[in-house]
């Protein structure tokens, strides 16, 4: 046993604080340890509890009694001074005298027995009082030292089964359970009184703050010295409870809000007033047509900011003991954990609005991964907002200025905060201070929703400023690289569209070639990105300029899809005879006869079948100015190409309900790409659009106007 070394005499607390602060970790678990007086051989002749230590030599091997009549130490048999009341106390005693340890723990731990099981108990206990003080006193270092420097000592073993079940590192995991649950005992207590007496223990809860901001440093060091998983939930627990604690202190002090007037009348028109958002969000959702055609995860339907961020606080880590983990900090919830059980019910998304700021504090800060403290902050603020919003700002804005102060919220992050609640209010009003706000906000971390709301809203340009203001123009998902390509459409850029979703498609390609990214696929992304396009165009009635951009092979196929498939729904539409100039123009006749083929069966039985004159007049008139335009196109080609064409015996190129899989490019080779005399039709088919709905075409202008 290694000697101590001892300060000059101060007051009693902060001699033992000094000395509890100085000592080698190594002691620490000595002077936890119980030792008896080994005055003699046969410890049954005395045996009494050692409560000093040697001056000398530092040794407990003594007790008060033996010490007046013995010369030498039992253990290293040096000389002992005279007057043996001098000999300093032991740490824990010295801790019991100065009052940093209960005097009741001493009665208790002097009363125990000598048999092992028993002396376990009370060294381990000893060692847990020594780790309270630490824990009580800002020494947590001295804890951490303990896990590094004596649990981890490989060369710091004993054959003593005591000693080395101190030596162990489950003796620090079990302390930081037990601590834990005595501190959710005092917890509860404060929090189930009323507002005026929490009010009283601030202190308290202060303290206990610092106490698992400590446990969370010892858990930690555990975590990295011994590089295990079965302290990763209480450690997430711990973490949540102080996330809790410091919310609940702000509430405190604000008496949660119980003297601030709240724009609702009660907690049922403010439920009224959220089902009305979201009414509102669905109706004014633009179509899923990422899910539609990828089957992804992703989905752009139109959902509230609220919504979003309260589901993301479903997810969180799962562990074996999950339950049980939960259950343990529900004690902590108002109401005897009904809100808990709310929450996984309807989930947290269902839970809003939040009955009162105490339920907004449990069911934001006891559940969710605590890494998304951030994002609760935020939905604390909406909260706030949502309460207030309407009311003079002079009656609340010092009460939320006050929350972003205590936890140092920027004013880029309590403006975000803002605007997202007012994009959700679908009110007028909201829109316009949300506009104004926006600039103030844009950043490369943008939530990208933002301009999906803007544009949900009808103010494109609105939406295309917030893209271009963060700097990124969206593309980190599929969802964003829709709203971007939708933005762009409705603004009117058609070509920065089509620019965008070539440029996107190609990095989506090489990130895929490099590992870097894995579902869904850059083959899915350009179908449903120009498609996205074609479909904007069909909406807007400016399909007639899509067949002017250059558009790739792999896009062709994506196009005639989606002109056919409209064409196929509604014959009556433009959308075929497009595709069938979107093909002349490119000099590819073959397909524009094949085109124009299916077209014609489709429309003979539209005919067929449809009882209004007018609209089979029109379809008829467009039937035919097709067909001329198509047969002098075809006149171009070698006869041998047209004979087979007309028998039937080419092969069908292009994308067809039935034959999805061919290539769009031609299989005979140049000669059907650049025709003989293809230049006669280059500076021909310059395509106009008629007031009456159909295409007029130079060649074929005065059999149109004669079947007129």
């Amino acid at each position: 046993m290694v000697g101590r070394k001892f300060a000059e005499p101060t007051a009693p607390r902060s001699q033992a604080l000094v000395q509890l602060a100085s000592i080698d970790p190594i002691e620490l678990r000595n002077e936890a340890k119980v030792e008896r007086c080994r005055a003699t051989r046969d410890l049954r002749s005395c045996g009494r509890c050692v409560q000093r230590v040697l001056i000398t030599c530092g040794h407990a091997a003594l007790c008060e009694e033996c010490s007046q009549r013995c010369d030498v130490c039992p253990i290293c048999r040096v000389s002992l001074p005279k007057g043996g009341n001098d000999f300093p106390l032991r740490l824990y005693y010295e801790c019991i005298e100065a009052g940093l340890i209960s005097k009741m723990c001493d009665d208790r731990l002097l009363d125990s027995k000598e048999d092992g099981g028993n002396q376990l108990v009370a060294d381990v206990e000893r060692l847990y009082s020594l780790f309270d003080v630490a824990l009580e006193n800002n020494l947590v270092s001295l804890i951490c030292h303990y896990v590094t420097d004596v649990c981890m000592d490989e060369s710091a073993v004993s054959s003593d089964p005591i000693i080395a079940f101190l030596l162990d590192e489950k003796v620090v995991k079990d302390w930081c359970r037990r601590t834990f649950k005595i501190i959710l005992a005092e917890l509860q207590a404060i929090y189930n009184l009323t507002v005026l007496e929490m009010k009283t223990k601030l202190s308290s809860l202060l303290k206990i703050s610092s106490k698992l901001a400590g446990m969370s440093n010892v858990l930690e060091v555990l975590e990295s010295s011994f590089r295990g998983h079965d302290m990763n939930h209480l450690q997430e627990t711990i973490l949540k409870t102080k996330q809790h604690l410091e919310v609940m202190m702000w509430c405190i002090r604000h008496q949660f809000l119980e003297n601030v007037q709240s724009r609702y009348s009660d907690f049922a028109s403010w439920s009224s007033s959220v089902r009305e958002r979201k009414s509102a969000a669905v109706q004014r959702a633009w179509p899923d047509s990422v899910s539609r055609i990828s089957e992804s995860a992703e989905q752009s339907t139109s959902s509230l900011f609220i919504e979003d961020a309260l589901s993301n606080l479903d997810t969180e880590q799962g562990y074996a003991d999950k339950e049980e983990r939960e259950l343990a900090i529900t004690s902590l919830l108002t109401g005897g954990g009904n809100l808990f059980f709310m929450s996984k019910l309807h989930g947290m998304a269902g839970c809003y609005p939040f009955e009162n700021l105490r339920s907004a504090a449990d069911l934001l800060f006891l559940q969710g991964n605590s890494d998304l403290v951030l994002a609760k902050q935020a939905i604390f603020l909406y909260y706030l907002f949502d309460r207030h919003w309407t009311i003079p700002r002079d009656n609340w804005r010092n009460i939320v200025d006050d929350f972003a102060v205590t936890f140092s919220i920027t004013r880029h992050a309590l403006l975000e905060s803002f605007v997202f609640y007012l994009l959700d209010d679908h009110t007028d009003e909201a829109l316009k201070e949300a506009t104004a706000l926006l600039p103030e906000i844009a950043s490369p971390n943008t939530h990208p929703k933002v301009a999906q709301a803007l544009l949900e809203r009808n103010i494109p340009d609105v939406a295309l400023m917030v893209l271009r203001w963060s700097g990124r123009d969206g593309g980190e998902t599929l969802v964003e690289a829709v709203t971007a390509v939708r933005v762009r459409v409705e603004c009117g850029l058609l070509t920065e569209a089509f620019m965008y979703q070539r440029t996107i498609c190609s990095q989506v390609k090489d990130k895929k070639s490099k590992d870097e990214m894995k579902e869904p696929s850059s083959s899915v992304w350009l179908e449903v990105l120009v498609t996205e396009i074609c479909y904007l165009c069909l909406r807007g009635n400016i399909l007639d300029r899509i067949i002017e951009l250059p558009w790739n092979s792999d896009e062709e196929k994506h196009i005639h899809k989606c002109l056919f498939d409209f064409a196929t729904s509604d014959p009556s539409s433009t959308a075929g005879s497009l595709l069938v100039v979107f093909y002349l123009q490119r000099y590819r006749y073959v397909e524009a006869y094949q085109v124009d083929c299916k077209l014609q069966n489709m429309e003979e039985d539209f005919i067929s079948k449809n009882q209004d004159d007018r609209i089979s007049y029109k379809v008829r008139s467009m039937s035919h100015w097709r067909k001329g335009l198509v047969g002098q196109s075809v006149d171009l080609l070698p006869d041998v190409l047209q004979q087979q064409l007309k028998s039937g015996n080419l092969p069908e190129v292009g994308v067809f309900p039935n034959n999805e899989n061919i290539n769009v490019k031609s299989n005979f080779g140049a000669t059907v790409q650049d025709p003989i005399l293809g230049n006669l039709l280059f500076n021909a088919p310059k395509v106009q659009w008629e007031g009456n709905g159909v295409f007029a075409h130079p060649l074929v202008q005065k059999d149109f106007q004669s079947s007129i």
